[in-house]
């Protein structure tokens, strides 16, 4: 009998006997460290705790051999820091996981009497992983200060500084504490960082507008329009950022959002959906296809909501990507899609029953139909 695959765990890659190790490794020079004793409690404590809370637990593994005062205890942590990150690479070079505990431990120790001094530590330790869950505890405890020098890092040499100043100010930071500053208070902080050079940077920037746009559209729509009109970004940047930082308002088919990007909303096409799969058995595929015809070029944004029905009566809705094209004169521009049903799908369950496909071109609905999982 075969065996199941194994299932990935992330916390598991990133935390293991070799990456514990080298860890372990970095404090040898602290006075009085037991390096294996040290490693053993580290990696002892793994299966038993979340990916975040093994963080904490490296931390609370580590504090028996730093200094009790804070000042000393960022002088240890910063001697004992690997190399920076490559300064040469351009993008994807988020560093290890591991190397978060000195901002865990500025929290813990230096929120409060050290503020700069723990600050400084963050500067240091972001070089070689993100600091940005980290910096938010600081936004929160003191915004005034944190964030002039947030726009001092703005302009810091190091690229990895300079994304921390946008990520670390992400409304919607993903696994992160909530901060309590305002869009118009970071906003400032990204017209500094919208015409970086780095590609590492200009995505977190499009990120954090991706996160304004859920509950400020104008106010990412206004941005990009300056933003492109002041003529600070490489040739292909502001459309580049324009499609990224506009993705949950082009789902949500925002008009503003799609003429911005070069679709008109009631784009002159027709538009017609057929199922070839009305009877769906749950983990097989559901087959449609759907044509555009028009009489002149239009360019066109399709995409295609699914209206899952739940038990109850209620229902709730996901949109998936289809097509971005163009609907030639005369020549219908013909899509067909095999999406399957999954039966473990991690975001949403599936349940038996009718089920509602809309296509959905240039943010406006333009045909429905349904399908049967059974």
């Amino acid at each position: 009998m075969a065996k199941a695959p194994a299932t990935f765990s992330l916390k598991d890659q990133l935390f293991n006997a070799q990456s514990l190790g080298d860890l372990a490794d970095q404090f040898t020079t602290l006075p009085g460290f037991e390096r294996d004793r040290f490693h053993a409690a580290a990696l002892g404590g793994v299966a038993e705790r979340t990916l975040l809370e093994c963080l904490d637990w490296f931390a609370d593994c580590l504090e028996p051999y730093l200094a009790p005062d804070f000042p000393t205890m960022a002088d240890q942590l910063e001697a004992t820091m690997t190399p920076p990150l490559d300064p040469t690479l351009r993008d994807d070079d988020f560093g290890r996981f591991v190397h978060a505990v000195p901002g865990i431990l500025a929290v813990r120790h230096g929120l409060e009497d050290h503020r700069d001094r723990a600050l400084d530590l963050l500067y240091a330790a972001t070089q070689r992983f993100s600091m940005e869950f980290y910096i938010r505890a600081f936004l929160n405890r003191w915004p005034e200060e944190t964030l002039a020098r947030l726009e001092a890092w703005a302009r810091d040499d190091n690229y990895h500084v300079r994304r921390l100043v946008s990520e670390g100010t992400r409304p919607k930071l993903p696994w992160a504490r909530k901060i309590d500053i305002t869009s118009a208070q970071a906003l400032p902080l990204l017209d500094l960082l919208q015409g970086d050079p780095t590609r590492f940077v200009t995505r977190s920037v499009a990120n954090h507008l991706n996160d304004v746009a859920k509950s400020d559209a104008d106010a990412v729509l206004t941005r990009l329009a300056q933003w492109e009109a002041a003529g600070t970004q490489k040739p292909a940047e502001p459309a580049w950022m324009r499609r990224h930082a506009l993705r949950t308002l082009v789902k949500d088919g925002h008009p503003g959002a799609m003429e911005m990007l070069g679709y008109v909303p009631d784009a002159p096409v027709t538009v017609a959906v057929s199922v070839a799969t009305p009877k769906v058995k749950l983990g097989a595929a559901l087959e449609f296809e759907v044509v555009l015809g028009a009489d002149a070029a239009v360019p066109v944004l399709v995409d295609y909501r699914i209206r899952f029905a739940r038990p109850g009566g209620r229902s709730g809705e996901k949109v998936f990507k289809l097509k971005v094209g163009e609907v030639r004169a005369g020549k219908p521009l013909v899509l067909k899609k095999v999406h399957k049903l999954k039966a473990n799908a991690t975001t949403f369950e599936l349940h038996p029953g009718v089920h509602g496909l809309v296509v959905q071109v240039n943010g406006v609905d333009r045909a429905e139909t349904s399908f049967e999982i059974c």
